[in-house]
């Protein structure tokens, strides 16, 4: 069987839907009859509902969003599988995750490294940014960041979901770190620029040094400290580690992955809402 947590997020619906007709089963904490898979009640806030799930031979998609107690509660589970005997875990982590580093990397870091030492076959996926976040970027048709005129890659969540479904749908293959990005990469003005092509209306990027993108996150409700590291992260993200692009999405799903364009094209109701 396949367990899969983070089932009503982007990527989790996107996987819930390639797996229909599969032995699957959905870890979530309210009923999602919308899934189209059967769902059980679990939540990461206690690790073990989402153990009792886990049999011998399961393969488990470990994915959730940024919490506080996001890496205590992920490195439960994956000891929890890992006494289970699961087959394979298959985790969705970010690109350049490293403990000790900012925010989600930091985060996902601590839980890539209790993965890759867990005993457990393994694959860890580090997409760059997603598609779906640009329309809340955008919001009011104006994008304010400290990315800089540096190109940034931005992935399609929904290849992401592609490539998980392809790992834990063939042999378990050996422990690997697989880096995920989109076609392209583009600095912010010309995201802009795209979005305002395909949607037929102006859009654009204005670009702030990091103190004040901080201090506009803060405005915005962000704490202090935290919105001083997302600014950083964003200047960290712009001085082109995120510009590189690879061949991954092709190579395991056979096809190459959606272009930003496509994206738009099949999303234009989320910019309008």
């Amino acid at each position: 069987m396949i367990v899969v947590t983070g089932a009503t997020g982007s990527v989790g619906r996107a996987l819930a839907a390639r797996l229909k007709g599969l032995d699957v089963v959905a870890a979530v904490r309210r009923p999602a009859g919308d899934l189209g898979i059967p769902y059980r009640p679990a939540d990461f806030e206690r690790p073990e509902t989402i153990g009792a799930l886990l049999s011998p031979g399961d393969r488990l998609f470990l994915n959730s969003s940024i919490w506080p107690g996001f890496a205590d509660a992920h490195r439960a589970v994956i000891d929890l599988a890992a006494r289970a005997g699961v087959a394979q875990i298959v985790t969705v982590s970010v690109r350049g995750a490293a403990p000790g580093g900012r925010l989600a990397s930091g985060l996902h870091g601590i839980v890539d490294d209790h993965l890759r030492q867990s005993g457990v076959p393994w694959a860890i996926l580090q997409p760059t940014g997603f598609m779906q976040n640009l329309p809340y970027d955008f919001a009011a048709g104006v994008m304010h960041g400290s990315y800089g005129t540096a190109p940034v890659n931005y992935i399609d969540a929904r290849d992401v979901a592609g490539t998980a479904a392809a790992l834990l749908t063939a042999p378990v293959g050996p422990g690997r770190d697989h880096v995920l990005t989109g076609p392209e990469s583009l600095p912010h003005a010309r995201i802009a620029e795209e979005i305002g092509r395909v949607l037929g209306r102006a859009y654009r990027y204005v670009d702030l040094p990091v103190p004040e993108m901080a201090a506009r996150l803060e405005t915005r409700g962000l704490p202090r400290l935290q919105a001083e590291e997302l600014a950083a992260l964003m200047a960290d993200i712009g001085d082109g580690r995120w510009s590189s692009t690879t061949t991954t999405v092709k190579d395991l799903t056979g096809r190459p992955p959606r272009s930003l364009a496509a994206y738009l094209t099949d999303h234009l109701h989320a910019f309008s809402r």
